[in-house]
């Protein structure tokens, strides 16, 4: 997608003014990954942030034992790694791609100019402040939602509130992202599947008619 209309669309950089959305626009490198390719690891030095424009970004960090926890399953239009503008040179985290994806780059260099100006500093600061908004939801779901709960959530937040999904994300990344195993994920399924919540054939799932609308569970 073109970086203007990705900013123009993207919920993160809709509300930024037309004159800073082109000084933005006008710094931005597009980069091609292909499925399953790193972009950056973390502790490895860094001189830029990134736009996804189509695809998924996993963000993660690495445990003990190689175990992985998901901090974000990044998706077209939304700003990441931006905390090496801030507050390191290093990445804190992880960035693989989940599927072919396309990012934009933005060097550290070229963004801090930007930032002297003060319409443009304030239109980010916004932006920062949505983004942080959504991760104070997120630890909120993990601590207080179960598996279902968050797997509906993950859904909505991703995809929309609708009946069919083509289900471009592989399953061990959907359940890595809602904080639970590749087994407990597909005991969820089939446990939905048993009760009528929803089919799922192949990478397609079907939720019942209505389900959005008699779901009482505030997501």
């Amino acid at each position: 997608m073109d970086i203007s209309l990705l900013l123009d669309y993207s919920d993160f950089f809709k509300d930024i003014s037309p004159k800073n959305k082109t000084a933005l626009a006008a710094i931005c490198i597009p980069k091609t990954l292909q499925k399953r390719e790193t972009l950056f690891c973390e502790g490895e030095k860094g001189q830029s942030m990134y736009i996804c424009a189509s695809g998924n970004i996993q963000v993660y960090k690495s445990g003990p034992g190689g175990k992985e926890s998901v901090i974000k399953i990044i998706g077209p239009g939304e700003i990441f790694a931006e905390v090496i503008l801030f507050e390191k040179d290093t990445y804190p985290a992880n960035a693989i791609a989940l599927r072919k994806s396309v990012v934009y780059v933005i060097l550290k260099k070229q963004f801090s100019k930007l930032l002297n100006d003060e319409s443009f500093r304030n239109d980010f600061i916004g932006m920062l402040m949505k983004k942080q908004r959504y991760l104070i939801n997120r630890i909120h779901d993990l601590s207080s939602h179960d598996v279902e709960e968050r797997f509906f959530s993950f859904l909505a937040d991703h995809f929309g509130e609708k009946q069919d999904y083509r289900m471009t994300i592989p399953k061990k990344d959907i359940a890595l992202a809602i904080g639970t195993t590749s087994e407990t994920f597909s005991r969820l399924i089939s446990r939905l599947q048993k009760d009528g919540v929803l089919t799922m054939e192949k990478d397609k799932i079907s939720l019942i008619d209505g389900f959005w609308n008699n779901r009482f569970v505030d997501i």
